[in-house]
């Protein structure tokens, strides 16, 4: 056996271990960073060491310091697990070790891109001849989206960014709803784009028709880009797509959905009106690893015109071999990137369209689950209309709230945390893991009442 066959052999062994403790173990991180610096050594060795056996002291070292978060019990942010097919396929992407970028160079990758794109589209719902590209995660597919818009929108105001740049171009204003997620603000950093201009979001964070009418009037003819959400990070809620979508269109603005999460409704018979109108839009983000539960460093950027996003991503160079089709590289930022669209074309074929919806549906009525549980409990009250994944409550006031969620952590059954949700602090569920059972939601709900017991 060479040095090679060995490691993989030892890494193999670990992960199997690791995941068949997942069902068991408590979900918090047993040791600290200190810890964990320890065990791994901070000196480096003045020689080489066996490959196997530095898998070996890495997986022994870190074990204790691995929050559970592929297991069926965490809920503490809005992360999918990795369905089997999916994390075997990503074992592949780091053996192949592909250039994922030229059809000439990959044409396997090239060809998973492809047909995973097309289903992509298919199940959301979305316009066939769309581009699809495969980002880092959902703040990058956000952020090439919005590149896309931004530079279509100064386009029609005869502004080249491409060759220009930013400096003395047509400002470019953005509507968003109060209670969009805090990536949308990153991205629009990232792209020069400044601060939103926020407009209101009623009471579960659906962003008002009326207000973006207004806004928009408001701002005459200015480049406009408006952004909407499916599925608000904390209620779960849904923008009314119909009526934003036909205001923005009258104001010839570019409309952008960030999906981070709550684009897969379109894919279950059951929860698709969630996303009415939502195809009208000009660009999708959205992020494989959370609903479709493949593994991390997978977002989706869906962009209605190929054309403008290969206008914001393209890149030329004399030594790349490029297609008269098109290439990955095209339709995202990074020029080194791994063969994301591998996993995600594994996980949809082992799924299948009726695998998908139920994999969406199966989460929604485990959040319905934990929604009946808490609103059962002594002095909890479920804040939000639980219309998919999401679930919030309070224990009475900020203060128990906040002690029943330390409980609840110490306990180590669930992993749920909290956040501050209309200047309240709660405790937010979100159920994205395609493993979360129906006993996995009565441990957590049992470890809930315990908590709560004790605050």
């Amino acid at each position: 056996m060479d040095a090679r066959e060995a490691a993989l052999r030892q890494a193999y062994g670990h992960a199997v271990r690791w995941l068949a403790s997942l069902s068991d173990r408590k979900v918090p991180a047993r040791a600290s960073v200190d810890e964990i610096v320890r065990a791994l050594g901070v000196e480096l060795p003045d020689g080489p060491s066996t490959p196997a056996d530095v898998v070996d002291l890495m997986a022994t070292a870190c074990e204790p310091g691995l929050t559970a978060f592929p297991s069926g019990r965490f809920y503490g942010f809005v992360v999918g697990g990795t369905e089997p097919a999916a994390l075997a396929a990503d074992w592949l992407v780091s053996a192949w070790d592909q250039n994922c970028v030229m059809r000439a160079v990959s044409p396997a990758y090239t060809a998973a891109e492809d047909i995973a794109g097309a289903w992509l589209l298919d199940l959301l719902g979305l316009p066939s001849d769309s581009a699809v590209g495969f980002t880092t995660g959902a703040t990058m597919a956000n952020f090439t989206c919005l590149a896309a818009g931004r530079d279509a929108v100064l386009r029609r105001a005869g502004w080249n960014v491409a060759h220009d740049g930013l400096a003395g171009a047509p400002a470019v204003r953005v509507i968003v709803g109060e209670d969009r997620h805090m990536a949308i603000d990153l991205a629009l950093r990232y792209l020069g784009l400044g601060k939103p201009q926020l407009v209101k979001a009623d009471d579960q964070g659906r962003i008002e028709p009326e207000a973006v009418r207004h806004s928009l009037a408001a701002g005459g003819q200015s480049p406009t880009i408006v952004i909407l959400q499916a599925g608000d990070i904390h209620s779960g809620a849904f923008d009314p797509f119909v009526e934003t979508i036909r205001a923005a269109r009258e104001a010839d603005a570019w409309v952008h959905i960030d999906g981070a999460f709550g684009l897969w409704a379109a894919a279950s018979p059951v929860y698709a009106h969630l996303t009415e109108g939502c195809a009208f839009a000009d660009s999708w983000a959205t992020d494989a690893h959370k609903t479709l539960n493949v593994p991390y460093d997978c977002g989706l950027a869906i962009v209605r015109d190929p054309f403008a996003v290969r206008a914001a991503m393209g890149l030329q160079g004399d030594y790349l071999i490029q297609d008269e089709h098109g290439d990955p590289i095209d339709k995202v930022p990074e020029l080194s990137r791994r063969g994301r669209a591998f996993t995600v074309w594994a996980a949809l074929r082992t799924l299948g369209r009726s695998g998908v919806a139920d994999l969406v549906e199966r989460l929604c009525r485990h959040a319905s689950a934990f929604a009946t549980g808490i609103a059962g409990i002594d002095g909890a009250t479920v804040l939000n209309e639980v219309v998919f994944t999401q679930v919030c409550a309070e224990f009475g006031n900020d203060e128990r709230t906040e002690r029943v969620l330390t409980r609840l952590l110490d306990d180590g059954t669930a992993w749920i945390s909290g956040s501050t949700w209309h200047g309240r602090r709660v405790m937010r569920i979100s159920v994205s893991n395609w493993s979360t059972t129906e006993d996995d939601v009565t441990r957590a709900l049992d470890a809930i009442r315990r908590a709560s017991m004790n605050a």
